[in-house]
């Protein structure tokens, strides 16, 4: 039997933070007080995750790092009002929960500062550990007033040996169907290697066809990403047509981390911007502004749940 691992409670920015560890070297944290993001990932003590402005940054303005849920939707919306699933929505201008990009659209959703993540059980397992939250979406009126749908949300994540495993439900209750469009958004950063030489792989081709605002237009053209050194290329793309078990990598000859989306995610980003060293390889459930232009748009019946899950595995040498 598989040596067991470890969780570790502590303290981040007054929040409590869950560590998950593996016997191999691996650990995992994620803060359910701001919104179950996942705020580093180590491999024998070097963090693997871009932090840019950290966790004050993500709560107080939704400036991403590390891991983080962008919910209900992804990315950004194309316009302050939408319907779906029989409700028409006004996102009015101040809204508390809002986050606006530079062209003043919605940005990364409506859980960044989420405080109220329960915590329903952690521990150790065989070769690693696991943690499972569960956020009452109905229990801000704020947030049912932006996303009118009564529903739970539930976060696993399980820490085995060198791969990390993310497992995103949502649990429609009995008062209508719940749309999908969320997704998450690691930030790979690899240390001690400059970003020109980090090595990417990117199997996918069919981009998302976008204006100038990052909104997909409804088009699709063919845009292969050639393997190799990520040089001074930069990408902020969605792509269609994923694959279950589509696996995207960014290596250093050090170690080569990998992003699996392994089940429930249709579409992805890939983003390597010019003024940060990371890259990221985002899988979401639909595509940027899914609620707006219903575009791969899915929903939840009522009494039914909808899990999608990725992993983050490690490869040394």
């Amino acid at each position: 039997m598989a040596v067991p691992g470890s969780v570790s409670d502590g303290e981040a920015g007054g929040l409590v933070t869950i560590t998950l560890a593996s016997p191999e070297g691996l650990e995992a944290t994620f803060v359910p007080g701001a919104g179950m993001v996942g705020s580093s990932l180590r491999d024998l003590g070097q963090e693997l995750l871009g932090q840019r402005g950290g966790l004050e940054a993500w709560r107080e303005k939704s400036s991403t790092f590390g891991i983080p849920l962008l919910y209900p939707w992804a990315n950004r919306l194309g316009a302050g009002r939408y319907e779906a699933a029989g409700h028409s929505v006004e996102i009015p201008e101040g809204a508390p929960l809002v986050h606006r990009d530079a062209n003043g659209l919605p940005i990364h959703g409506l859980l960044f500062a989420a405080p109220d993540w329960e915590v329903v059980q952690s521990g150790p397992e065989p070769g690693g550990a696991g943690v499972l939250a569960r956020l009452d979406w109905g229990a801000d009126p704020r947030r049912l007033e932006l996303f009118p749908y009564p529903h739970s949300l539930e976060v696993s994540v399980r820490l085995v040996g060198l791969r990390l495993e993310v497992a995103t439900t949502v649990l429609a209750g009995d008062d209508g169907p719940v749309p999908v469009a969320f997704g998450w958004h690691p930030y790979l950063a690899l240390p001690g290697v400059p970003r020109s030489e980090w090595e990417i792989e990117f199997p996918l081709s069919r981009r998302l066809a976008a204006d100038e605002r990052q909104l997909p237009t409804g088009g699709e053209e063919e845009a292969l990403v050639a393997a190799g050194p990520l040089g001074n290329r930069t990408f902020d793309d969605g792509y269609a047509g994923v694959a279950p078990g589509t696996a995207c990598s960014v290596g250093d000859g050090v170690r080569r981390v990998t992003v699996e989306m392994t089940d429930g995610y249709p579409y992805a980003q890939l983003y390597a911007p010019a003024d940060t060293d990371v890259v990221c390889f985002e899988p979401m459930t639909a595509p940027t502004n899914a609620l707006v232009s219903g575009e791969g748009l899915r929903v939840v019946e009522p009494g039914e749940s909808f899990t999608a899950t990725f992993g983050i595995a490690v490869e040394r040498g």
